[in-house]
């Protein structure tokens, strides 16, 4: 038996740090985030839900009603079927663990936090003048009312769908394409960490609600796209969202109040 349980893969095992990274975990994590975002924009919108979307959610919404899919709630039923599928493919137990959810909620403040250390590092080494970080924080499409609301909204939908997006299926899909032309597995991450995290900030940079460009935030959007692909490589999808939007929170609605 322990001869066995020596040979599982480490995703397999009952510790934390395989559990966070299970798509089981992520699905639960991410969940409330999902719901908080999907009923605040119904709340907050007016009517018109795409005033209030994410840029990312936007994009991808646009791109299935292209394909000929409109119905509002098929987007976040197509994130919760991605990792539910990633969970019977990949045979991991159906476990769920209330201490992991804590723990992965622990190491996305922390990491949300070391986010905001670095971007006042860059803001130093720019010798930009304070608050400069706070406005590098995302893009989305500009908001149809005043307030926190919807602003807490649009910054947890960036969480999860520019995570979706960038992360859980960019990431997996160049990764492999690059493997598949044979290119060393060590290079071929670097390439899909680099290359991903580029495309993430200039995303910002374009559609309706494009951002004005700067070397500062285009450099500091790139450094928080190769954070968050790194996190999602050592430490799962989960941690990664939860990570994204308390960086958002705590730039977009927190350091303000307190004029950092």
């Amino acid at each position: 038996m322990k001869k066995e349980e020596e040979q599982l893969p480490k995703e397999k095992h009952d510790d934390y740090w395989a559990l966070a990274r299970q798509p089981l975990h992520c699905l639960l994590f991410l969940l409330p985030l999902l719901a908080t975002y999907e009923i605040g924009v119904s709340l907050v919108s007016g009517g018109r839900q795409e005033t209030v979307r994410n840029g990312a959610d936007h994009w991808m919404r646009t791109g299935l009603r292209l394909a000929g899919f409109e119905h509002p709630l098929l987007l976040p039923l197509v994130v919760v079927g991605l990792l539910a599928c990633w969970q019977v493919i990949g045979h991991f137990r159906w476990k769920p663990s209330a201490p992991t959810l804590f723990g992965m909620l622990a190491e996305s403040m922390l990491f949300g936090v070391c986010l905001v250390v670095l971007g006042q590092l860059q803001d130093l080494a720019f010798r930009s003048h304070p608050g400069a970080v706070a406005r590098a924080a995302h893009s989305a499409v500009p908001l149809s009312q005043p307030g926190n609301l919807p602003r807490i909204v649009s910054y947890v939908g960036a969480g999860v769908y520019e995570e979706v997006l960038f992360r859980l299926c960019l990431i997996p899909v160049l990764f492999g394409l690059l493997r598949a032309l044979l290119m060393p597995r060590k290079m071929a991450l670097a390439v899909t960490v680099v290359a991903t995290s580029l495309l993430f900030s200039a995303a910002h940079y374009v559609g309706p609600a494009a951002d004005q460009f700067t070397m500062f935030s285009f450099t500091f959007r790139a450094l928080a796209g190769t954070f968050f692909a790194a996190l999602f490589v050592f430490r799962g999808f989960g941690i990664t969202v939860g990570s994204h939007a308390a960086y958002d929170l705590l730039v977009g609605i927190l350091i303000p109040a307190v004029g950092v």
